[in-house]
């Protein structure tokens, strides 16, 4: 998570990132990229990934189900701009 916010709240804003274990899940306003990977063990450990997973899986979910969804995104717009160290 980013600065000093407790919890993750999904398509809120382009800075929260939350860490299960390696896993990153990078908010966004119209996505939630996942990267890395996160070992889910038959242990304490692996137990509190998974729960921490869960929670904001289903926070992704109930966001979801709550919005008014097209039935794809369109791609994001690419542009360039002028090289700043020119």
């Amino acid at each position: 998570m980013s600065g000093k916010k407790q919890g993750f709240d999904p398509y809120a804003n382009e800075a929260d990132v939350l860490a299960v274990g390696k896993l990153m899940l990078e908010n966004r306003l119209d996505r939630i990229t996942l990267s890395g990977d996160v070992d889910l063990t038959a242990d304490e450990a692996g137990l509190a990934h998974a729960r921490k997973l869960h929670a904001v899986l289903e926070k992704i979910v109930a966001k979801l189900e709550a919005m008014k969804l097209p039935a794809e995104l369109p791609p994001p717009a690419v542009g360039e701009v002028d090289n700043p160290f020119n």
